[in-house]
């Protein structure tokens, strides 16, 4: 009977972790997918294919493409999390701002791919709003924390206006196509923030 008892717990224990494995492997499979085709393109058949399981399977460990859509994107900004701010918070000024930007646009670039087609399959792709409003919220915290440093009075809407433009990937991916580097785009945004708050 104890015998029998330690094998059930051990085959439990066996189980447990397959199933775990499995559960990993789609999320895995789901991430490569967004990013190399786009969430519009990721369906749950060349999820299954890509994880080499059943769509069964798939649906069995996420009934849903929104339970699906927020383990993947967990497992993705755990591998590649955003620039913390903790990391300028002792800056102040036209330094802060110039460092908070060149953080967060070598972010954009390392990760410029699945930010592409994040951006652009959102509209069409429900379960990618909530992850993509909650990057929002994130990009505003950075604005609201640039602006007392360069602002704090908050006397001028167009230094909000300015900030809220340069956290925006659009914005990074613009200023990329006329050849300028992170460090560069980052001192450009911080001459437009001095002029306007010298004035």
């Amino acid at each position: 009977m104890f015998i029998e008892m330690i094998k059930r717990r051990y085959v439990q224990k066996q189980r447990a972790e397959s199933r775990e494995e499995t559960r990993q492997k789609i999320i895995e499979a789901t991430a490569a997918i967004h990013e190399e085709l786009g969430p519009r393109q990721s369906t749950i058949s060349a999820i299954a294919e890509r994880a080499g399981v059943q769509r069964l399977t798939v649906y069995r460990h996420f009934p849903d493409e929104g339970v699906l859509f927020e383990a993947c994107t967990a497992h993705w900004l755990e591998g590649h999390p955003p620039p913390d701010p903790e990391t300028w918070a002792e800056k102040s000024g036209g330094a802060r701002v110039r460092t908070a930007l060149a953080s967060l646009y070598a972010y954009y670039r390392a990760t410029r791919r699945m930010w592409t087609v994040s951006y652009r399959d959102v509209e069409d792709v429900p379960a990618l709003q909530g992850p993509m409003k909650a990057f929002g919220a994130y990009l505003e915290s950075i604005v609201a924390d640039l602006l007392t440093a360069v602002d704090a009075a908050g006397s001028d809407p167009r230094a909000g206006a300015t900030l809220g433009a340069a956290v925006q990937f659009a914005t990074w991916r613009a200023l990329d196509g006329q050849g300028l580097d992170d460090d560069a785009k980052a001192s450009l945004v911080g001459d437009w923030l001095a002029g306007i708050v010298s004035r």
